[in-house]
């Protein structure tokens, strides 16, 4: 719900963006006592191997004008797993993935867990250089969207 209220914020619908990820399936993990536990694991980096040409043929067949990385298991398996130590190194910043644009930003859960305009406000910074980069129009209202007043 949360990345849907961003991209919306963006002025686009859901439909009009192509949401994808990496691996096709969640890796689970695994049981204790024989207790389904709750959640996922980060994947493998076999895991992300095996997956990656798929991925890549998506990329291919959809030809977006720029890809954003959501959180530290994305920007690992588009970049490389050693990368970088921490996702503050890479996001904000431009990559490039099968000869496509990535924007590395922090996962919607992130904002769920910082709740203060400034970790929301360096999210949507990220945000904004996307749009900018596939010419989406910026408003000034945008623009100053979650600055401290």
């Amino acid at each position: 719900q949360l990345l849907t209220r961003m991209i919306q914020a963006m002025g686009l619908q859901r439909g009009d963006v192509y949401l994808a990820s990496i691996l096709s399936w969640r890796p689970q993990l695994p049981r204790v006592n024989g207790q389904e536990p709750e959640g996922t694991r980060p994947p493998s980096e076999d895991e992300v191997r095996y997956s990656l040409p798929f991925f890549r043929a998506q990329v291919e067949i959809v030809n977006p004008t720029v890809l954003v990385a959501l959180g530290s298991n994305a920007a690992q398996g588009l970049l490389g797993a050693n990368a970088f130590k921490a996702l503050g190194d890479v996001r904000g910043k431009w990559h490039d993935f099968a000869g496509k644009p990535v924007m590395v930003t922090y996962h919607p859960n992130y904002i769920l867990r910082n709740q203060s305009n400034r970790s929301k406000r360096m999210i949507w910074d990220d945000f904004l250089k996307v749009m900018e980069r596939a010419e989406l129009p910026v408003s000034d209202k945008q623009r100053g969207f979650f600055l401290e007043k």
